[in-house]
């Protein structure tokens, strides 16, 4: 793609209702310093990483004129709704790429704005290479997630449990509508608002909904597909969120805001790392049913435009959100019966993943490094040889693969769907400290690991080890504001 010699941003969101947004303009930080700038992403879109320093140094000198601008929204947090708004956030502009796609590009850690309530609105240096570094592993797992065009050190100080370097990251995204944008409207403004704010994201996000009979129960159907599908695929890979407020759902189904998540090691269905997820809301194995409960959020706030009558309005939400469950289901099973090698899901097969899953947390077994060792013969012999009933899962679904075309048709699905290195948690932390300090060694190694999760060589060994004992239990992440 050809890159640009000047960012050339269009702001269709701006002709939403000003209640939308508020036009802010970032913080001028006095000595920033790039220490990651995503090169192939910046020219996979068009854009010349060096527009991005001259972007700094533009807003440093006070001479840029865009309209930058915050999104304000809503959300249940934890269960509790509260109202909120881009307090540290601002989107520079929507950049438009060669095919007509268009992205938000927008800097986190940018200062406080309108919304910015109690907080500074900066952002520390390790949870931005934090959020670089989880964003490309998910989507070199091959997950729709935001992506980190860069990150700055901005020469300041920032106070979270002790002082931090101060940071700010480029982050781009299909859109930033979510959850909480519904419900700020449904709350805070018009029904004509509302409406407004819906029609804008189906012709953004999902033109092909606008001729539909009824495009906002489209929209609903469309959002639930797309959060199961999303959310299932975090299932597969033993991806924790960690803060799954409704705030935090994009309607685009892009993974977002890298705070406390983590991957899981061991597998446990309550593993929680979030320091805030005091009763684990957020737990791996509460993760679908969390989807459900901020999808029927969105259900609610759709009420006054899905249809006229109020009775008809609430029978049709709840027609969207009881397709829930068999959807979930099917999803589910599809993709985790991938990771053992089935082609295609029939509910016959649902009980090898329901009892390896079990077999895996009675025996405190890694989540990532049994069902790759499922695809080769030395691993599935360790396995084998733990105990009894882990030898004789091994045997009836091997019988189950021998039925269906033997390893030779099943090794090539395992292999596309079990990454090998996932970010372990242990080597995240160690990275992270090394590269705050000046030694980006481990770092970069780490991103270059995962950008090719699921092929293995020698050299991976090291990153496959999981965390001991001690490591796991005590281990915590952290919001970063």
């Amino acid at each position: 793609m050809k890159t640009q010699n000047t960012l050339s941003f269009e702001y269709s969101y701006l002709n939403l209702p000003e209640k939308f947004y508020s036009f802010e303009y970032p913080q001028v930080f006095k000595y920033p310093e790039f220490v990651k700038i995503n090169d192939k992403l910046c020219r996979n879109i068009g854009i010349d990483p060096e527009n991005l320093v001259k972007l700094i140094d533009e807003i440093k000198s006070g001479s840029y004129n865009k309209k930058f601008f915050s999104q304000a929204y809503s959300g249940h947090q934890f269960g509790h709704f509260t109202n909120l708004g881009d307090g540290r956030a601002l989107i520079l502009g929507e950049h438009i790429i060669e095919n007509g796609d268009r992205f938000d590009i927008q800097l986190k850690g940018s200062g406080r704005t309108v919304y910015a309530r109690n907080g500074d609105g900066k952002a520390t240096l390790k949870a931005m290479l934090r959020e670089y570094l989880i964003s490309e592993a998910m989507y070199n797992l091959g997950i729709p997630t935001s992506r980190s065009l860069a990150v700055l050190k901005t020469g300041e100080k920032v106070y979270r449990e002790q002082e931090n370097e101060g940071a700010a990251i480029f982050r781009l995204m299909k859109s930033h509508i979510r959850i909480g944008t519904f419900e700020y409207a449904a709350n805070f403004c018009t029904k004509n608002d509302l409406k407004e704010l819906a029609y804008y994201t189906i012709k953004r996000l999902y033109p092909e909904l606008i001729n539909e009979d009824n495009p906002i129960q489209s929209l609903l159907n469309k959002i639930i597909k797309i959060q199961v599908n999303l959310v299932s695929d975090w299932m597969r890979v033993g991806f924790i969120h960690g803060v799954m407020n409704t705030d935090n759902v994009a309607l685009s189904g892009e993974t977002f805001d890298y705070g406390p998540c983590a991957f899981m090691n061991y597998y446990n269905p309550a593993t929680v790392y979030s320091s805030i997820d005091h009763f684990g809301r957020y737990a791996y194995g509460n993760q679908p049913r969390i989807i459900k409960w901020n999808l029927a959020r969105f259900a609610e706030t759709l009420l006054p435009i899905l249809h006229d009558d109020e009775n008809m309005a609430i029978q049709m939400a709840q027609n969207e959100i009881n397709e829930f469950d068999k959807l979930w289901e099917t999803e589910y099973y599809k993709k985790m019966l991938n990771k053992i090698g089935f082609e295609t899901a029939s509910p016959g097969l649902y009980f090898l993943i329901d009892d390896i899953l079990k077999l895996m947390q009675k025996n405190y077994l890694d989540f990532t490094n049994t069902f790759f060792m499922l695809s080769n013969q030395e691993g599935r012999e360790i396995i084998s040889n733990k105990n009894d009933e882990l030898k004789q899962w091994v045997k009836t679904w091997e019988k189950f693969i021998d039925d269906r075309g033997g390893f030779e048709n099943s090794i090539p699905i395992m292999q596309k769907n079990n990454p090998i290195v996932i970010p372990r948690n242990h080597i995240v932390e160690r990275a992270l400290d090394e590269a705050i300090a000046g030694n980006t060694y481990l770092f970069e190694n780490l991103l270059k690991k995962i950008s090719n999760p699921y092929s293995y060589d020698i050299e991976t060994d090291e990153y496959m080890n999981p965390p001991d004992f001690a490591f796991e239990t005590s281990y915590q992440t952290f919001c970063g504001t």
